[in-house]
């Protein structure tokens, strides 16, 4: 047993290539023990392969890397789970088998690990997934299969079973993504009492308010390399300057009041059992959708969407009924989404950079239904060039770019073609500074031909960019706010439901 603050990963001078890309550059990083290790770069900054290298899913081309004074090379991340490393990643689908049930995905290790029974009983199956949810306080449906969960859910089941082996190194690539602010309480307290426990624990976030909250030391890295370390107390100023090599302005705005109305919404029920509401959206406003996980704001957007249907209502475009009983319906009324679980709902990862953006409109790039090219191809490099999407070209495969810049192809992709109501669902989840601001800019400069609704559980990323905050509790909206003068009390109060209603407009 090594002793707290002694190293128990030492990296020194680790490289990793693909292709021509040198995603990795002579790393040294030292992991200590009973410390939380935040490690910040923006997106592309090779985070995400350093901690591939560390579970075992990449291998590195050279470089060292000892494991208490071991020196180690995983061939596979049963290897490095072996050894004592169990990971998170910030793609929830690497982490869980959607195809099985809730139970499974929690007691997987246990089905998998060579060692252990030929047969497991459904019953010994669910037993272990009881005591395994039970250490995030989870009380999910064991039955359900893993796709019929939201992405919040699915990030909790991934966290409880890494925490369910007891890690000597806990890596953790934006655990808090996708979680209400009580699951991350949950969270950070169970990672202050592994850290006292002598826990190594690597933090991946852009979240400065959980590196604030846990982080004992944070290593910066930009374009594969490690640019700096910070100790308490940390210098954020600093950090993000590292993180992006030079000053980020300031991302405060005044409120837009909008024009003319162009959504109506009325005596609109989500469930038979949810208070109906009233709500206008109205051209060159940015609205932010808040709340709570679970409080039915995915489930709006669904609705107007075209990929479920409200229990009662109405709903208006440019004074006309918009009947979206699909999303090709909702396309054509002018309703565009993108969906927040982007791996599975926006885009497709045989596909490249190109044919992911243009996919919902190949019909406006041919002619005779034929594409013709060069349109296709100018549009889709206009909208990189316009968010600054980090890619060596259009052709290359999606999955080769990094979180923040695969959102922005999302983005990139709803704004080829104009629309009357644009919705994103959780835009910035996973996303850097840098990429926020990029995406923010890009949203408020093409707004005023349409009205903007955007999800968003984050305050500090709803008032970054709203002109107007709506609060959702209980499948219905409870309140709504100008971020010009907004009291974030009264704006909490209101979510949680320890507050008087408010009026919206």
């Amino acid at each position: 047993m090594t002793e707290p603050g002694r190293e128990v990963i030492r990296i020194r001078g680790l490289n990793k290539r693909f292709g021509s890309t040198h995603a990795v550059i002579d790393v040294d990083l030292d992991v200590r023990r009973g410390e939380v290790l935040a490690l910040m770069g923006a997106n592309g900054a090779g985070k995400s392969t350093l901690i591939k290298i560390l579970c075992g899913v990449h291998p590195a081309d050279s470089g060292t890397m000892e494991i208490d004074g071991e020196t180690v090379a995983f061939r596979s991340p049963l290897e490095a789970c072996a050894a004592g490393i169990h990971t998170v990643h910030q793609i929830i689908n690497d982490g869980v088998v959607q195809q099985l049930t809730v139970a499974e995905n929690l007691a997987l290790d246990e089905i998998c690990r060579p060692e252990g029974p030929v047969l497991l009983s459904r019953s010994a199956i669910a037993a272990r997934a009881r005591e395994i949810q039970a250490i995030l306080g989870l009380d999910l449906p064991l039955g359900k299969a893993m796709s019929e969960l939201g992405q919040a859910e699915r990030q909790l089941v991934a966290i409880a079973r890494a925490l369910s082996h007891d890690p000597k190194v806990l890596i953790l690539d934006e655990p808090t993504s996708s979680l209400s602010e009580a699951e991350a309480a949950r969270l950070f307290a169970l990672i202050e009492d592994l850290r006292a426990r002598g826990v190594a624990i690597v933090y991946i976030s852009h979240r400065m308010s959980d590196i604030r909250r846990l982080a004992d030391r944070a290593v910066v890295m930009r374009d594969g390399r490690t640019r700096a370390e910070f100790a308490r107390p940390l210098d954020f100023d600093g950090i993000v300057h590292a993180m992006v090599g030079h000053r980020v302005r300031e991302g405060a705005h005044s409120a837009v009041a909008g024009s003319r109305t162009v959504v109506e919404i009325r005596d609109f029920a989500l469930t038979p059992t949810s208070a109906p509401f009233d709500l206008d959206l109205r051209e060159g406003e940015v609205v932010v959708l808040t709340g709570l996980i679970g409080a039915g704001k995915t489930e709006f957007a669904e609705c107007l969407f075209g990929t479920a249907a409200a229990h009662a209502g109405s709903v208006t475009i440019d004074g006309k009924p918009l009947r979206a009983a699909s999303p090709q319906a909702a396309i054509a009324g002018g309703v565009f989404m993108a969906h927040e679980d982007r791996g599975n709902s926006s885009l497709v990862s045989e596909f490249s950079v190109l044919h992911n953006m243009t996919l919902p409109f190949l019909r406006h790039f041919s002619k005779l239904s034929l594409v013709v090219p060069d349109q296709e191809r100018r549009a889709a490099t206009e909208q990189v060039a316009d968010l600054a999407i980090k890619c060596p070209s259009i052709d290359v495969p999606i999955g080769s770019l990094s979180g923040g810049n695969q959102q922005k192809v999302v983005l990139g992709r709803w704004l080829i073609q104009p629309c009357r109501l644009l919705i994103l669902d959780e835009p910035f989840q996973g996303v850097d500074i840098g990429a926020r601001q990029d995406i923010g800019r890009r949203l408020r400069e093409t707004a005023a031909g349409r009205a903007t609704l955007v999800i968003c559980a984050d305050l500090e990323e709803a008032t970054e960019i709203a002109d107007r905050i709506i609060v959702m509790r209980d499948f219905s909206v409870v309140g709504g706010h100008s971020v010009d003068g907004l009291s974030l009390d009264a704006l909490v109060a209101e979510i949680s439901g320890t507050g008087t209603h408010a009026t919206f407009a």
